[in-house]
């Protein structure tokens, strides 16, 4: 009998026993976020944003259908091309979502991880193709400002004010086909983050309760992956923003592992804070979907960087534990993505 391959690493980490690729990904935002230093990056950018529906959820569901058609376009797929799809949003019930991809009639996963769940899609969906139960699947996630605000926060016509730790959630919504079939960049391992509550309750600083999840999962792969931070072109965290990038690199260093010569956070890429008045910087599950496709994909796919790890974060409140007082627990989902043919340690 062949050897056994194990392919657990470390306590909370995988590698996979088939190869998994990005072979396809596509990205959809609103007018704010194509005003933004990445603009010019995103495949779609709609100047309404409502993109043409009669509500914000509705708008919402458009933008999951929209990046999903553009994926599958790039891919040259059909919906029947693909196995499974693993999704998810920050409304009530996935309705974003559910109403957003029924017409495509694939098996659905829908997924809840709050700002972490295009971590979560991606790895699940690697995991589905790594152990050979699908040929392609796709990973897919979205949010939305006003849906985002009425369900979390306050309706846009109460017009609250935002104290400058609160974050911007970003429109748009991120698609990603993954296959068996060989491409330029790689998914090569996952870690799978813990909740982690430090007892933060300010629902306006989303950052300081996301970053000791972040924290915890960078060194968790890094101890799994016995690697050091160098050996990453860049560690990417999802939206902590600024308030949050600052917790997340002093509570590595407590750990005696410094990050700050290759950390970047996609909530503080997505939008101009001076010009924008976006606060601590972009959010929601979008922030890093859209982030991670437009710009970070096609630099591993033309070399500029050869191995990304991958942490969107998520703040795991509901309206219901905000108002009951309860505080704001944190979670980090980790991938590795690298570009093929390059560094085996």
């Amino acid at each position: 009998m062949p050897e056994k391959v194990n392919y657990y690493v470390g306590e909370q980490s995988l590698r996979f026993p088939r190869e998994v690729y990005i072979t396809a990904s596509a990205s959809v935002v609103g007018k704010k976020e194509g005003e933004g230093p990445l603009g010019k990056c995103f495949d779609m950018v709609c100047g309404d944003d409502k993109f043409g529906e009669d509500n914000w959820e509705q708008a919402e569901s458009t933008l999951q259908k929209e990046a999903l058609a553009l994926a599958m376009g790039k891919g040259k797929l059909k919906p029947e091309d693909i196995r499974y799809l693993f999704a998810g949003d920050l409304l009530g019930q996935n309705i974003a979502t559910s109403f957003g991809l029924m017409d495509y009639e694939i098996p659905l996963f829908g997924l809840y991880g709050a700002c972490s769940t295009a971590g979560e899609s991606l790895s699940l969906a690697a995991m589905c193709v790594g152990a050979g139960y699908a040929k392609t699947v796709a990973a897919l996630t979205s949010s939305h400002f006003a849906s985002a605000e009425k369900q979390f926060r306050f309706p846009l016509e109460y017009a609250n004010q935002r104290p400058i730790s609160a974050t911007w959630t970003v429109t748009g919504s991120g698609a990603f086909i993954l296959s068996g079939k060989r491409s330029r960049i790689r998914i090569t391992g996952i870690t799978t983050g813990k909740i982690v509550d430090m007892g933060v309750k300010d629902s306006m600083n989303m950052g300081a309760a996301m970053a000791p999840a972040a924290a915890n999962l960078i060194a968790q792969n890094l101890e799994d992956f016995k690697r050091k931070p160098e050996d990453y072109d860049k560690i990417i965290t999802g939206d902590l923003g600024y308030v949050g990038q600052e917790i997340l690199i002093d509570l590595l260093k407590k750990k005696k592992i410094d990050i700050s010569s290759v950390h970047e956070d996609c909530g503080i890429l997505i939008y101009d804070k001076e010009k924008q008045g976006t606060g601590s910087g972009g959010s929601g599950c979008g922030c890093s979907a859209v982030t991670l496709s437009a710009h970070y994909l096609p630099m591993l796919e033309r070399g500029a960087i050869k191995r990304i790890l991958f942490v969107p974060t998520g703040a795991l409140l509901s309206t219901v534990s905000f108002n009951e007082g309860q505080s704001v627990p944190g979670i980090a989902h980790g991938a590795v993505i690298e570009q093929e043919g390059e560094r085996e340690s």
